[in-house]
């Protein structure tokens, strides 16, 4: 299992950013938020969803981090220079700490990427399957992922508009 800090603090494609963080306690929400303003990277970040290569990160993009309590996943919404989003990228996690300054996944290796218009894919399988057999994760650990990233896909193929409503509030309420 990986820890993985929402504000990116280790990640050296980032040269400079912004970085904010808060806490939600709401009827709609409960959780932190964390954006991170990219204004100079090192080179931009492409990948490749559903057989379309998409820019993901590059100067003047945004990621919005969502860490909601007592789930097991963290969503991250990037955006291009205008705002636009790119995709809904679903991390599955053994646990989301929600400390302020610190907060922090435990992630399990497994995730789920979902593109503006709902369509989606099931990624980083075999990042799941090296960290079992490096005994990274345990055997529950791996199909608890796999159960979660399942959950996961089934709220978005039910329900996708909750995670682009979620994303717009949340963004609205870090950005005040």
């Amino acid at each position: 299992m990986k820890t993985k800090y929402i504000d990116k603090r280790s990640w050296r494609r980032l040269l400079k950013q912004r970085y904010k963080e808060i806490r939600i306690r709401d009827d709609w929400f409960d959780g932190i938020v964390g954006e991170i303003q990219m204004i100079k990277v090192k080179s931009p970040l492409e990948i490749k969803i559903i057989d379309q290569d998409i820019i993901v990160a590059d100067n003047g993009y945004k990621w919005l981090q969502i860490l909601p309590k007592d789930k097991h996943y963290s969503l991250t919404v990037m955006y291009d220079a205008t705002d636009a989003p790119l995709q809904y990228y679903f991390d599955i996690n053994e646990e989301n700490i929600l400390e302020l300054g610190q907060a922090r996944t435990h992630d399990l290796y497994l995730d789920v990427l979902v593109l503006p218009d709902g369509r989606y894919e099931l990624v980083d399988e075999e990042d799941a399957k090296r960290a079992l057999n490096k005994k990274v994760i345990t055997q529950a650990q791996y199909d608890f992922a796999y159960k979660t990233a399942h959950e996961v896909m089934d709220e978005v193929r039910a329900n996708f508009t909750y995670f682009v409503q979620l994303a717009n509030q949340c963004k609205t309420a870090i950005e005040k």
